[in-house]
């Protein structure tokens, strides 16, 4: 009781934020497709309309003016997907993780509704599906990443099959739900690709959720769960991955390291891995249910980009997100290379980096307003139970709370079911949330 109060007491000067229901789309909302854009120059300009991109666009909106403003983005809809691993597992209803793109782009904020073809930072243009060429003062990449199915062989094609679901795709999610309702015996597999992935610790929430609702159905004792993972260590913070392993070991999961999904023949209900420590070598499993998580990759436009490293991210300070070579374009979020964890919370911490930052740049300064990495992982290890992990670049414990997170906690659950969903739509999205930074700074300073 005493952490619940201490959470609620946090929170309460988060209320104002925290207004239940869809936000409508505004009068003045300004929505253009490609063809019919009004202008062609932008003070700041913003690539995607995710996460970051519309954070972004929020905060430039109060600092240059909502008609400075633009952001490109061509799908209609905007999800929060950190709940898709509620989702698959029964625990929340898709309809919930989805507004219109509309009523999230801010106020009068330009949406051109098209996809980037080409950036050409040299002449500070980029360049639509239609070719048509949009200039900007200053640019903002927030582009997100790329998921890669069809490089399992077998995939996307066998989802339509039964007993497989993947929570990492819209198509896809509801499925995972169908495949946990549907099993009866066997192997329970769940994946971890070798490349980065967004929300490193999706693919084993579905796993533990998995598991408490074979137990809670009566059919753990026909269930052999396995944890395929291409990593080499269940977690990168060694204090959350003692944790993890605690549990693991309780719960009788067999964890497989340095094992890659490489095909899925669903007709058969097998999975081959490669063995990343023994070159050609493979091992087929049988399934009664099979959660996949995709390898992922910047965006096609992004690779062989002047913007971007030799792997396709967009190459930014890790400090400033300031572009190391062109000093008018910034990144955020999962397009860049920042080497921390690619999450909504990571995204939260950038962005009052990212603003502080174009403050200077705009004002002719240096930046001095640095990002440490911080990131959040909220590990869901049942349907009632989470584990609070948050960390910086050097993967050491940045904990908001002066409990010990590496426990589970039903507060902690609260926090990623009920709590964070309303702090990305409110918060998070109309640019007012930075991280958890001063809550932290509030709490550790009343303790001393």
């Amino acid at each position: 009781m005493a952490t619940v109060g201490l959470i609620s007491s946090c929170t309460r000067s988060l209320v104002p934020l925290l207004r239940p229901g869809v936000p409508k789309m505004s009068p003045f909302q300004l929505h253009t497709t490609a063809g019919c854009a009004s202008k062609d120059y932008y003070e700041v300009l913003v690539l995607g309309g995710g996460t970051g991109g519309i954070t972004m666009s929020a905060r430039m909106k109060r600092k240059v003016g909502a008609g400075n403003v633009a952001i490109v983005e061509p799908q209609e809809k905007h999800y929060y997907q950190p709940i898709w691993t509620l989702v698959g597992a029964g625990a929340k209803q898709l309809a919930t993780s989805s507004r219109t793109t509309a009523s999230v782009v801010p106020p009068g904020v330009k949406w051109i509704q098209s996809r980037v073809q080409k950036l050409d930072p040299d002449k500070n243009c980029i360049y639509l599906e239609n070719n048509q060429k949009i200039s900007y003062k200053y640019l903002i990449v927030a582009l997100g990443l790329q998921l890669h199915y069809e490089k399992i062989k077998g995939l996307p094609e066998g989802f339509k099959y039964p007993k497989i679901g993947s929570n990492y795709s819209i198509q896809t999610v509801e499925k995972t739900w169908k495949a946990l309702q549907d099993f009866e015996e066997g192997n329970a597999i769940f994946t971890f690709p070798n490349t980065p992935v967004k929300c490193a610790g999706a693919p084993q929430k579905i796993m533990y959720l998995s598991e408490a609702y074979f137990r809670k159905t009566g059919k753990r004792p026909k269930a052999n769960i396995i944890f395929n993972t291409a990593l080499s260590a269940i977690f990168g913070v060694q204090k959350y991955a003692d944790a993890l392993l605690e549990i693991i070991k309780s719960r009788n999961i067999t964890v497989n390291y340095r094992h890659n999904l490489i095909e899925v023949q669903a007709d058969k209900r097998e999975a081959v891995f490669e063995n990343l420590d023994k070159p050609g070598a493979t091992e087929v499993y049988q399934y009664g249910m099979l959660h996949v998580t995709p390898p992922m990759g910047p965006p096609d436009v992004l690779l062989n980009s002047p913007v971007s490293d030799t792997a396709g991210w967009v190459d930014v300070d890790k400090e400033t997100l300031q572009h190391k070579k062109y000093p008018n374009v910034f990144g955020i979020g999962d397009c860049t290379n920042l080497p921390t964890s690619k999450t909504a919370a990571a995204i939260a911490g950038q962005s009052g980096v990212l603003d502080k930052t174009l403050s200077s740049i705009m004002k002719g300064k240096t930046p001095t307003k640095k990002y440490d990495g911080y990131t959040s992982c909220p590990l869901v290890t049942n349907y009632n139970r989470a584990i609070l992990a948050e960390f910086d670049y050097n993967l050491q414990p940045l904990e908001t709370f002066p409990i010990d997170q590496s426990k589970e906690r039903l507060t902690s659950f609260h926090m990623k079911a009920n709590m964070m969903p309303l702090l990305y739509w409110h918060g998070l999205l109309k640019g007012f949330w930075g991280g958890p930074a001063p809550i932290r700074k509030l709490l550790h300073l009343g303790l001393k």
